[in-house]
């Protein structure tokens, strides 16, 4: 290991900082999902309380939403459990792709830094990782604005929530999607990044179409991710 790459998973305060202030611009459109996530935690019957515990305790928005839709009297723990393992699921590709720099790092560091990894701070800290410069910055200090913003904005839909019921109407759905897609694009381009992403949306599409609901997340990372281990890139 060369004396530059030993020094790609140090980070400081002020690296956390610049990464909080480069992912604010994101974390600004989270707030419209934040408050329309507090409006359905409202109309759901969910107390304001257990609604902020969840959303600073989880911070993951489409596992949030689909607890919601299991929401009742009696809570179904186990298929619960299930549903939001499967949605979440991607963040266990998201950390073996980190390893080879989270493993220079100590248990609490490396769990510290991972516990805020979410879609758009991943793809920015190991694309900044792949052009051979340090990540974790971006990843921890934009995780901590991803999440700010995301508890604002279930705190604002609590109480204000009826201003955007819908986001999907203001296109604001969009926005992460566009995010992550330009992310892929401005990454590594050869046949086999262009090969294990074909078969990862493939495989996500197929099962959309004909497997139960959510399970085209756990399908798609699983396809690509095995692709990627057994189809390694030459150094």
């Amino acid at each position: 290991m060369t004396n530059s790459d030993s020094n790609l998973h140090d980070f400081t305060r002020y690296d956390v900082w610049r990464g909080f202030k480069q992912l604010v611009p994101i974390s600004i459109f989270v707030v419209a999902f934040g408050a329309a996530f507090g409006l359905a935690a409202t109309q759901t019957g969910l107390g304001e309380p257990i609604s902020m515990i969840m959303s600073i305790l989880v911070f993951a928005g489409a596992s949030q939403f689909a607890a919601l839709d299991l929401w009742g009297t009696q809570i179904p723990v186990v298929p619960l459990a299930i549903t939001v393992f499967a949605i979440n699921a991607r963040h266990l590709l998201m950390g073996a792709s980190l390893y080879p720099w989270l493993r220079h790092l100590p248990p609490a560091k490396r769990y510290g830094v991972m516990i805020v990894a979410s879609d758009a701070n991943w793809a920015m800290a190991l694309q900044a990782f792949n052009r051979g410069q340090p990540g974790f910055g971006l990843l921890l200090g934009g995780g901590l604005a991803l999440w700010s913003f995301w508890v604002l904005g279930s705190w604002l839909g609590l109480h204000f929530g009826s201003a955007i019921s819908d986001p999907k109407s203001f296109g604001l759905d969009m926005v992460m999607g566009c995010f992550l897609l330009a992310m892929a694009v401005g990454g590594n381009k050869n046949l086999r990044i262009l090969v294990i992403w074909t078969v990862a949306a493939s495989a996500a599409l197929l099962a959309y179409w004909y497997l139960p609901e959510n399970s085209h997340v756990v399908v798609g990372a699983l396809a690509g991710g095995v692709l990627g281990a057994v189809w390694t890139e030459k150094k």
